[in-house]
């Protein structure tokens, strides 16, 4: 009895220090975000810093960190149940080290970090071409709508709703891709992060058209996110809003 109440304490306590280890991530990754993420503009005014076009490496690898934190901040609070469900599993088959339940989230961030760097890529493109000034809202008429379209489109391809899927059922991920030790922690991982990138980075773009440092939009991605995983799918939440961000790029284009 003793021994079986010792061994309930010690699953309670790994479980509650791998909630709070990540419910601090996902906090410090929002408190960085809401302080200003890092951007330290010296006699810069707060305009001049978010319409600069002239970007140095320095510049370039402050936008990187400010993106990859920004998708931590999103994407790690959709991905805890996964991580949750992967550490009793893990558990169930007698090899549940903490470590690889860290493993497996730092896979699945990396993903997000190799989205973040061709974030940057193409936030740079776009402010080169006078299109978007730095973190500002997207200026162009035309752009604005193509942006606005082309995420309502993608909502209702099949490539999507493959993805979300996986996604939307971890039990299912995890039977389905299940793998031993540090390394199967790690593949598993990826494989996560590439599933959720496919399901969301053109949601992610859309941070372009509201302002990328704009944090009621960040904020409303990343309800839009938790919803679109945990709403059943028979609700057809995606296509529902699918239809509304082309009608809503048709309005801006049109108007």
């Amino acid at each position: 009895m003793l021994l079986a109440l010792s061994k309930l304490n010690l699953i309670v306590s790994k479980r509650f220090f791998i909630i709070a280890c990540f419910m601090f991530v996902i906090i410090m990754s929002w408190a960085y975000l809401l302080t200003g993420a890092g951007m330290s503009m010296g006699s810069m005014t707060m305009h001049e810093f978010m319409t600069q076009a002239q970007w140095g490496p320095h510049y370039a690898l402050i936008m990187f960190i400010m993106w990859w934190v920004m998708m931590v901040a999103m994407m790690l609070p959709s991905a805890l149940p996964m991580v949750l469900i992967f550490n009793t599993l893990n558990k169930k088959m007698g090899t549940g080290h903490t470590l690889t339940v860290f493993t497996f989230a730092t896979a699945y961030l990396l993903v997000w970090g190799g989205f973040s760097v061709l974030a940057t890529a193409a936030q740079w493109a776009l402010v080169q071409y006078d299109l978007l000034a730095t973190m500002s809202p997207v200026g162009h008429k035309l752009f604005s709508s193509i942006i606005l379209v082309s995420g309502g489109v993608f909502q209702l391809t099949p490539f999507k709703e493959a993805c979300l899927e996986k996604c939307r059922s971890p039990l299912m991920f995890l039977s389905e891709n299940w793998a031993k030790g540090i390394k199967g922690s790690f593949t598993m991982g990826l494989k996560h992060g590439l599933f959720c990138l496919g399901c969301c980075w053109f949601l992610m773009s859309l941070l372009f058209y509201g302002g990328v440092m704009n944090l009621l939009w960040i904020i409303g991605l990343t309800v839009f996110v938790l919803l679109e995983k945990l709403i059943p799918p028979g609700f057809y939440f995606s296509k529902i809003t699918g239809v509304l961000l082309i009608g809503w790029g048709a309005i801006i284009l049109i108007f």
